[in-house]
Formats: C-alpha cells, structure tokens, sequence
C-alpha cells in the first residue's frame, strides 16, 4: 500500500537521496543487508532449566557504530519496526515479551526525531516449560526482523535467526541463577510489553500500582454486561427475586449480595482453571448436550413466566437450603453458580488477554484476584438488580402492566432458550434468532398478549412497543443478507502460495459456539470498508469448533491461539503482525485500522 500525501510530506529531500544512495551502493558493492549490521545472542537467567519451570530469556542486539534500527514501535507505521518471533513448539509457553524504549533521535533525512534502538539494546521475555518435557540439551529458535540504517541510506531488511540454547533437568532439581546483571534490569526498567489488553494491565501495575489495575479490570467486567450473554442472566434474577417473600430491603440486599458472590464465584474458578491449565476458556461448552442442555432450562425457565406453572424446589430441599421457596442464601449462591454458565461464551476473549498476565506471575494468589475483580465486574449489575426485584414485592401485583413485563421476561427467556438451541443443533442458522423473536414477541406483546386490553393507555403502550420491535426485527432480518467477507477454508498450501505471491494474509480462528465470532460475521465482517481492504488479501477461516482434535490442537499450539474469535494477520513475508492481531469482538472501524496497518507495513 502506497503512503499517503501526508506521509510524504513529512520525507526531506535528503530521504530521497538516501534510498536513491541506497540503491546506488547496492549495484557498486552488490546486495546489502541489515544482517551484516547487527547481530543477536541469548543469555538465560538460570543454567539448567528444571521441567515445568518458568525462566528469563534476554535477547541481546548488537549494532555497529553509526547504525541504528528502528523501535518495536517506529514513529510512523510505515517504517519497519523490530519484531522478535519465537517458534511456537508443543511444552513451550512465551510470555511477557518486553521490548526496550526506543531513542528518538533526530536524522538529516526526517523532519522529526525518530524512535530507534543504537548499541546494545535488550529484549526480555519470560517462557515457560511444560513438566512433560524431557531432560537434555534443547534449543528453542527465534526469528527477528530488523532494517538498519545510518544518516544517509537504509539496508534491505533482514531476517535474523536466533537461536536459544538451554539445558532441560527433572522437575524439581535444583538450578543456579545467572547473568545477574543483565536481567536486574528486567524488572525496573519494563521496556515496551507486546500489544494487548493484558499487556496495558501489566503496564498499569508497573507504573500506577495493583489497586488501579484491578479496577481497571473490575471495569472491563462491567462492560460485558453489554454482550448479548447476559440478557438470560438480567431475566433469570428477576425471577428469582420477584417471587420472594421478604420484603426488607436490608435483607434484600444480603440475598444479592450473596447470589453476585455465586456468579463472582463461577467466574473466579473458571478463570483460574484457565489460567493454570492454559485450555481454551469455555471451550467445554461447545458439547451440543452442554448448549442444549442449557436451551431446556432456559426454555422452562420461560414457560414459568408465561404463566403456565410455578417453579419451586421440593421442601426437603429448600428447607436445608435457608428458605421455603428456594430463595435462602445458599439457594441464591447456588442459583448464581449456575446463572453465571450463560455467559460463558461471551466471556472467554477478556479473559484470554488477562491469561498471559498471570501466566507471567505463576502466582494462582494473583490470578485468583485478577478473576475475582473481573467477575465482580460482570456480577454488579446484578446487586442491583436482585434489590430492586425484590423489592418487587411492595408493589401491588394486581396491575396488568406487571403481567406484561412477566410476559417481556418470558418472550426473552425463549428467545435464549432458541438461540442456545441453535448453537448445538444448527449454529450457522443462530443468527436468525434475534430477528425471528423481535417481529413474532412484538406482534405477541403488542397484539396479542391479553392483559391490560380494558385500559387505553397500557393499550396503546402495547401498540407502539409492538411496532418498534416488529421494525427492529425487520431491520435485523435484512442485514443478515448484507455481503461478507469471502472466507476460503484454511489450507497450508494456501499460506505457502501468499508467500511465493507476496500477498499478506488474514486468518479468522472460530468456533460455531463462539458468540463473539457471530458477532464479527454480521457486524464487522460485512462492513464495505472491510471488505475492499481485505480484498487483496488471502481470507481464511480456521474452524477450532472442535477444539480438540489433533488438527486444532497443531493449530492453536502454531499460531499461540488461546481462545476464539482471534484474527492473525501475517504480512507479505509469511511472518505475523503481532500489533495487529485481534482478540475477541472488534467493531469496523477499529477493525480497519488494523488491517490499514498490516498493508502499510508490509514491505
């Protein structure tokens, strides 16, 4: 992709004449290359590395006298920028990957100070083995990709091979720590962490402290209060909350703060388990006996409300769990344990970003805090609204307006119960759901739903809320027929013809349970814009519905996949654009920019 007017406006004269220069020396002197300017080495921090341990790797750059190489982040995203890339291989986990702060120096040929690396830059990361790896002599392998310049030419980029030697002993033998004095450094001066979610959090606890890193976290968990996974869990609450028989508001508010502990809790264990395990996040949900078991109960759920019976729990049940109607404290904590499953599927890509984080801490102390303030989070909303539900009972329940919010409740329920359905039965006809419920629960609640018809102002009420949804409904009937995204299934060989025809390429790694990943298909995935900025590359779809059979466990295990949706971008090179990748939902705009950015830095 050519640079905008913009950018070249900012290029001197003398930048002309550098690769003017440039190209002259590399006729004279024969082909040049940023590899005969810098070098690379390994140093670990310990030396032997005991199985299922987790050790320090420093990636030490070495730049001749009058060169330099520009930053992991250039000054502008047409320059190439240092990248390092470790080989992916089964028992080995990389995580925090920091690079340094990069100079900015001022050059004849830029108006403005650019941000290099000159001397002996370092790059830290920390990586971590699995306890099934065996003894010996072992050498993980890294790619780096670096251009190097001077004040007047720039070399051809090159791709530098570095290769990291260590010696592997039994888990739980002893190691001595050493170069001491190069990763001292490591902790205080945190360099530039890799791109990502987790990575601002870790950069947040460095510079401002733990407390604001977990409300920063505690934030993000509200925010998934706006996924389309909760709306079960706000009609499940008010369920439960709204046929209770206390009426202290006190009272009231230690129920919900006892049914939030539940969901705080499922999220919590989830989490951790992630974390400690690295499997995928809510990947035992894509069993269709799983989906289809929670469609049931949501469907039963909504029955309930329709008035066709009334769910209560045996008496020999609820009376050991504090109530006689299944409302005590423990049956609340156990109604959020179970409540807390509907959203699942819209949770996992805020918590892949929070995985590498504690993985780098190996702490489960950390993780368990980091989980507990995220799905404390997800769980707020809830406090409220359980409080509220039951002060429910306060109001006179004989007005026909609370039948129809019952009936709301209920229409909600169904259509949760179905989109479930969908998802283990026929996933890719999931999306038709929404609409289906908007234009038939609008004509029910509007016209059809009986109560309330003696007066003229819940009636007319009725009548528009019908009209609304009804058009909503046909709104979102007619986007599912937008164009996408032409997706090819994956293929190796399709990765090797990008490569001998310098096409960049995007990869979408999905599931048919993933919810996010519909969200991409329907919203981001059929904007124009997307679509023509994608066209010149190669579109492949990588289905981990299945995520673990040998063919998906070789792909996540590749391409470090911790969880789906996650869209990898690899440059006309065949290498990633680890900038650029994306984890979890993107809306359009923000989608394009990444895609703006692969093209433009492609060389």
């Amino acid at each position: 992709m050519l640079a905008s007017p913009f950018r070249f406006r900012r290029l001197t004269a003398a930048v002309m004449l550098s690769l003017l220069a440039g190209t002259f020396l590399s006729f004279a002197q024969g082909p040049a290359s940023s590899a005969s300017k810098v070098q690379a080495e390994a140093r670990l921090s310990v030396d032997k590395v005991p199985a299922g341990s987790t050790f320090k790797v420093a990636i030490i750059l070495k730049i001749a006298d009058g060169w330099h190489i520009n930053s992991n982040t250039p000054s502008y995203d047409y320059l190439i920028g240092t990248t390092l890339e470790v080989r992916q291989r089964e028992g080995v986990i990389v995580t925090d990957l920091r690079y340094p702060e990069g100079e900015r120096l001022q050059f004849s040929f830029a108006e403005d100070p650019l941000s290099v690396y000159e001397g002996s830059p370092i790059i830290f990361m920390t990586v971590k083995l699995s306890d099934k790896l065996a003894p010996g002599k072992d050498t993980l392998h890294a790619m780096m990709r670096v251009q190097a310049c001077d004040d007047q030419v720039c070399l051809a980029p090159s791709v530098l091979r570095v290769a990291i030697p260590l010696e592997i002993i039994g888990a739980g033998e002893k190691s001595s720590p050493i170069n001491e004095d190069i990763f001292s450094s490591y902790a205080t001066e945190g360099g530039t962490p890799t791109s990502g979610s987790n990575s601002d959090i870790g950069q947040i606890i460095s510079e401002r402290g733990s407390l604001v890193a977990f409300f920063a976290i505690f934030v993000v968990g509200l925010a998934l209060n706006l996924t389309p996974c909760v709306y079960p869990m706000m009609s499940v609450t008010v369920s439960l909350f709204g046929t209770q028989t206390e009426t202290k508001t006190l009272k009231v508010f230690l129920k919900a703060v006892v049914y939030v502990l539940g969901i705080v809790m499922m999220y919590t264990v989830l989490g951790v388990s992630a974390a400690l395990s690295g499997t995928l996040f809510g990947s035992w949900l894509q069993s269709p006996w799983v989906l289809g078991g929670i469609g049931v109960l949501l469907i039963g759920l909504a029955l309930s409300s329709f008035g066709l019976y009334q769910i209560q729990m045996p008496y020999w049940l609820t009376s050991r769990l504090g109530g006689t109607t299944g409302t005590g404290f423990i049956s609340l904590f156990l109604g959020g344990l179970v409540v807390g499953v509907f959203a699942a599927p819209c949770i996992g890509p805020p918590v892949i970003a929070l995985l590498t984080l504690v993985s780098s801490r190996a702490d489960p102390v950390f993780a368990f805090w980091v989980f507990f303030a995220l799905s404390s989070g997800l769980g707020f909303p809830y406090l409220i609204l359980g409080t509220f539900s039951g002060m429910l009972k306060k109001i006179p329940r004989s007005g026909a307006w609370l039948v129809w919010v019952e009936r709301i409740f209920g229409v909600i329920l169904t259509a949760a119960g179905l989109f479930y359905l969908s998802l283990a039965f026929t996933p890719k006809h999931s999306a038709y759901i929404i609409p289906f419920a908007l234009i038939l629960g609008g004509l029910y609640l509007g016209f059809l739903e009986p109560s309330g018809r003696e007066r003229l102002g819940l009636r007319r009420f009725k009548w528009a809320f019908g009209i609304v949804a009804i058009a909503f409904g046909v709104v979102s009937a007619n986007a599912l027929r937008e164009p996408g995204v032409s997706w090819e299934p994956y293929a190796e060989a399709k990765l090797d013809e990008a490569v001998k025809s310098e096409k960049p390429v995007v990869m979408d790694f999905y599931a048919d349970w993933c919810i996010p990943c519909l969200e991409l298909d329907r919203k981001t995935f059929t904007d124009p814009e997307v679509i023509d900025l994608t066209s010149d590359f190669i579109r492949l779809k990588v289905d981990l519905t299945h995520f673990d059979s040998p063919e998906s466990e070789a792909l996540r295990k590749r391409f470090n996949i911790a969880g789906v949706p996650t869209i990898v971008f690899l440059d006309k090179t065949g290498q990633e654009a680890t900038r650029s990748r994306v984890v979890g939902y993107l809306p359009p705009g923000e989608f394009v920019e990444k895609v703006k950015a692969v093209a433009g830095s492609a060389p």
